[in-house]
Parts: structure tokens; C-alpha cells; sequence
């Protein structure tokens, strides 16, 4: 298949967890997606994410973990670090790069706190250390929007947070379209995931992260806030920051040179 892309599946605990991999390199990266993979999982996306990330597919076999498929409630995430952990042991993985984005970026700070052993560097991108109010009145409306089933109306604000004008000009046609496809049967694991996001808190343990560290924000964040990224750079000893002028939350899929960027990261 193209650049070896394979779709699986890890039991860890009492559930499975979708991931999907590709690549031929010798080395490993792992990457952690946001929130909303509580909507959809990365099952079956394999030959996509290889595609959309083929620029690391030859330094890097590269990992992409979904949460669990059950969740419980009250599931925060430093368990999801830790369910993390488990599937890299059980798939052979004894270290790697991670890439955490957005409330995958809340995870990857717990790997490296809790399983310093296992992350060799580390990227942090368009997230945050602790909730701030921001976060508090962004999720607290999509959890609203959730509990109502309103998938496009969280669609709609989720795009309307995340991208910068320039890309909603493009964007924004499609609106009347949206809703019509892709919603989940559930919204319990968005709703779970979405409250982790408000009740994390590592902001007091980032010194214990001793990995080389890439920081990556935009400062028109209206997600996180514009301040977050430097916040998490400033706690951990060993980091670089980069913020994104004129960019906000999807500062890692408007930039044209995001993935550059951590590839250099990463190889230097």
C-alpha cells in the first residue's frame, strides 16, 4: 500500500484503540490529534494521513493514536497518556518522537511527565498547559452543541475558532453542506474528551519534561489563547518556541511550512 500505510487496532485495558501507521523509516514518530477525534477515530484513514504527511515517511515509521473506542467518565488526560504508553509497549515501540496537537499536545505533556523513557523529542503544537478561561468558554459551548446533537453548529464554530479569514472566505461556502455526512452515532466520547480538556492541569509538572522540546503556537489563537504556547515554553528547560504571525488554532494545516518545520526539527 502507499508508503506501507496500515490500519489497526491495539487492545489496551478493557478496549480497543484505533491507530494507523506508515512510513519506512528507522525511526519513530508518534503523532496525537485533538479534540476531535472524539467525533471520529482515526479508523480507515490510513492512505489519507500517509498522503497529507508523506514529507516524514522516509526518516519516520509513523504512529497515529486514537483514544480508546470506550471511554469512561471522567477520563482525563493523563490516563490517556498513560493508555498511550500501553499501546506503544504493546505494538514494540520503545521510544519515539511525538507530535501532539491541540488536545493532543495535553497528552504528549503527560507521556513526557510520566514516561520520560519513551519520548525521545517532543512537539507541542496550538495547545496548552492548564485551561484558561478562553478554553473554559470555547469548550464549555461545544459541549452545549454536543449535548444537543448539533453537529453542524459545532462544526461551523469549530471552523469559525480555529482557521484565519483568508482560509473562511473559502471555507464558508461549504457551511450549507455540512451536517450532512460525517455525524458520529454518539457524541459520549466527544463530551468525555471535551471535559479532559477543561480539567487539565500540567502546567505545574512541565519542568519535569527533560526531552528536547518544539513549541508551536499562532497569535491569534482563539482557542487556547495567544499566550499559552509561550507559557509551556517557559516552564520547560529544554524548548524552542515558534509562533505563527497571523495564524490561530489550525496554524498546523493553514502553514504551509508546519510540517517542515518539526521535520527539522526532528533530523537536526
Amino acid at each position: 500500500m502507499f508508503y506501507n500505510a496500515h490500519n489497526g487496532s491495539v487492545r489496551v485495558g478493557n478496549s480497543e484503540m484505533d491507530y494507523i501507521s506508515f512510513g519506512n523509516g528507522n525511526k519513530n514518530l508518534i503523532m496525537l490529534p485533538g479534540l476531535g477525534d472524539g467525533l471520529s477515530t482515526v479508523k480507515g484513514m490510513a492512505l489519507v494521513f500517509s498522503i497529507m504527511y508523506r514529507i516524514y515517511a522516509k526518516e519516520f515509521t509513523v504512529y497515529v493514536f486514537s483514544r480508546k473506542n470506550h471511554l469512561q467518565e471522567g477520563y482525563s488526560t493523563r490516563e490517556m497518556a498513560k493508555d498511550h504508553a500501553e499501546a506503544m509497549t504493546v505494538l514494540g515501540i520503545s521510544k519515539a518522537d511525538v507530535l501532539g496537537i491541540s488536545q493532543g499536545g495535553m497528552i504528549a505533556q503527560y507521556l513526557a511527565i510520566d514516561h520520560p523513557d519513551l519520548v525521545n523529542k517532543l512537539i507541542l503544537a496550538v495547545t496548552s498547559a492548564n485551561s484558561n478561561e478562553i478554553i473554559k468558554k470555547v469548550v464549555g459551548v461545544w459541549i452545549e452543541m454536543a449535548k444537543q446533537e448539533n453537529y453542524k453548529g459545532l462544526m461551523i464554530d469549530t471552523a469559525e475558532k480555529s482557521y484565519s479569514q483568508r482560509y473562511l472566505k473559502k471555507y464558508r461556502p461549504m457551511y450549507p453542506f455540512i451536517g450532512r455526512i460525517g455525524k458520529p452515532k454518539s457524541f459520549k466520547r466527544f463530551l468525555i474528551q471535551a471535559a479532559s480538556c477543561i480539567s487539565h492541569n500540567a502546567y505545574g509538572e512541565l519542568n519535569k519534561i527533560v526531552c528536547p522540546t518544539l513549541v508551536i503556537g499562532g497569535d491569534c489563537d482563539k482557542i487556547v489563547g495567544t499566550t499559552a504556547a509561550s507559557a509551556i515554553a517557559e516552564k520547560i528547560s529544554h524548548s524552542e518556541l515558534f509562533i505563527y504571525n497571523g495564524l490561530g488554532h489550525a496554524a498546523y494545516e493553514e502553514a504551509k511550512d508546519f510540517n517542515r518545520l518539526v521535520l527539522n526539527f526532528l533530523t537536526r
